[in-house]
């Protein structure tokens, strides 16, 4: 026999689990106490705050490729774990959420930290559980586990009522399912449709999206790129996917993507979309998004299909098993001309930024250059998100994590702990704006409390850069509430918090100190990094527009 506690610690132990982020409380105590029991096996981070511990947990998955884990009480506690949530199912990343709820005969009577949390999370979770039998409790902690890694990934939350983690119950031991790719609805008409597609084509784009990461489709993702000789672009999530530093690549598509991409796209004949799901801010206006060319969408999810853009031929299933059947039928193409005209477009249309002082754009040229090999960059979310998206060259998948679809500011530090725990032997960056440091600083104190080396650099123009950027170009500069100047100190925070800290204004302050934090094994290391608050970010697409109106800095006059 075992206590319920007891079952879901052997649960974690069989589904190979080593790393759980959490903030204990009433109703999860019991499962704390086994927690303590097992302290060797299963380590556990306390965060400073629960979403800390959801962003963790995410970072940990992206960086692993395994399902991440994070634990809350009841109330409060479970409910702080939403935003955490929310921004892995926006990103189809693999997390188990255990909370615990109050007791059973408790339920349903406002108890006290009594939150349906179950009901909270449906619409953000690939599914959800509430345990109130303990003879189901270790089947509902494996289903979750499988449902959250299969297909495509994504969350799900196990609420379990006190009473369960007391009651006892025999406990069978199981081995995990092995991890198959879905194929159900994969259909030979659709992979030779497809075929016949690209051997058409003249000129053929390839737009590539996160789920060639999660499907581990990259080496024959790179091996199909050079059969069909085409050029490739990708989302925000699908940077690494592909090589950064291949030819072939021409950068981000859509609203801060490269005139390269979006001009590709508005001119190729056949657009291959893998592993992606037409975001808004990849296509702009869908009513002129590749308005020249057929679509080809692969994808493991159906619903994604015809969502957003229509596609003339849609192949559904795990991304790695359709390109492995493509490349099997597609004999090798040519497309000199096109390809030697999107070689001119590159060398036209270079990204480019003011060489004078420090600027968000010369920090990720320095973090690119310092930092190589095996550097994980997470990130928050704004300018500094896409300065590094545009500057800092991924050469492999899990190489960027940063919240898309949702885009969440304070998202980054949690998850630079998460990913640090994953991969200990890779320098671990963490890129935010100062208002996105604002949110979830205090997981700094997490990083110091464990001696956890992650870098924090934090991008500081005294402004909330991105919206700024909008009320600048949109609306005729009417800052409303997007001015930070006030007394915050970032250094010293930092420093009491326990961080390394230092405050930089040039390049060459900034290349030294990170040549410092790469190094630095005691605990985190913050670098302030003073910017002009009216740098911004370009390209840029309009809202509304189609991408091929993608304009640069110096398609207009913009006053300082």
């Amino acid at each position: 026999l075992m206590n319920g506690s007891e079952i879901v610690i052997a649960c974690l132990k069989e589904q190979g689990v080593d790393t759980v982020f959490g903030y204990p409380g009433g109703t999860i105590l019991n499962i704390y106490d086994a927690l303590y029991k097992h302290r060797d096996e299963i380590h556990h981070i306390l965060t400073s705050h629960e979403q800390g511990a959801a962003h963790a947990a995410d970072g940990y998955a992206r960086a692993s490729g395994r399902v991440g884990v994070c634990m809350a009480t009841s109330g409060p506690g479970a409910t702080n774990l939403v935003t955490g949530i929310a921004t892995a199912y926006m990103d189809s990343i693999p997390i188990v959420a255990i909370t615990c709820n109050v007791s059973l005969p408790q339920l349903g009577k406002d108890s006290f930290q009594e939150i349906d949390i179950a009901g909270i999370t449906m619409p953000i979770t690939k599914h959800n559980y509430i345990v109130k039998d303990i003879t189901k409790l270790a089947d509902t902690i494996r289903a979750a586990f499988r449902i959250a890694r299969s297909g495509r990934p994504g969350p799900v939350l196990v609420d379990i009522t006190k009473d369960v983690t007391a009651a006892t119950a025999e406990y069978e031991p199981a081995v995990p399912e092995p991890l198959v790719p879905v194929t159900e609805n994969l259909r030979d008409a659709d992979i030779e449709a497809a075929a016949k597609l690209i051997c058409e084509s003249k000129r053929p784009f390839f737009y590539v999206g996160g789920g060639v990461a999660a499907a581990g489709a990259s080496p024959i993702l790179r091996e199909f790129v050079e059969k069909v000789d085409a050029p490739v672009g990708d989302s925000l999530l699908g940077k690494g996917a592909f090589d950064s530093k291949n030819f072939r690549y021409t950068g981000m598509i859509g609203m801060h993507g490269t005139k390269t991409s979006n001009f590709g796209i508005s001119e190729c004949d056949l657009l291959i979309a893998v592993g992606a799901r037409f975001s808004d801010r990849v296509t702009g206006n869908t009513k002129t998004f590749a308005k020249n060319a057929r679509v080809i969408h692969i994808d493991v999810d159906p619903a994604e299909i015809n969502k957003n853009v229509h596609a003339d031929v849609a192949v559904v299933g795990d991304c790695r098993i359709v390109l492995e059947r493509l490349n099997d039928l597609v004999p090798p193409q040519k497309h000199d001309a096109w390809m030697r005209h999107i070689l001119d477009l590159k060398n036209r249309y270079p990204l480019v930024y003011r060489k004078k002082g420090l600027t968000g754009p010369s920090v990720m040229g320095i973090i690119d250059r310092v930092a190589e090999g095996d550097t994980i960059i997470t990130t928050d979310v704004g300018q500094h998100q896409m300065w590094a998206a545009q500057y800092i060259l991924f050469r492999k998948p899990g190489q960027l994590l940063t919240s898309g679809g949702a885009g969440t500011m304070g998202y980054g530090l949690g998850a630079a702990i998460g990913a640090k725990m994953a991969s200990p032997s890779s320098v671990v960056i963490n890129v935010a704006g100062d208002g996105c440091f604002r949110m979830n600083m205090n997981e700094l104190a997490t990083a110091s409390r464990y001696g956890i080396p992650i870098i924090q650099v934090v991008i500081n123009n005294r402004v909330l850069g991105m919206v700024r950027q909008w009320q600048t170009l949109f609306y005729s500069k009417r800052y409303s509430n997007t001015i930070l100047e006030d007394k915050v100190d970032f250094v010293k925070v930092s420093e009491g918090l326990g961080a390394k800290a230092v405050r930089v204004t040039t390049t060459e302050e900034f290349e030294a100190a990170l040549q410092e934090a790469v190094t630095w094994k005691e605990g985190p290391y913050v670098i302030e990094c003073v910017i002009e608050k009216d740098d911004k970010v370009f390209p840029m697409v309009a809202p509304g527009a189609g991408i091929e109106d993608t304009f640069g800095e110096e398609d207009m006059q913009i006053e300082a």
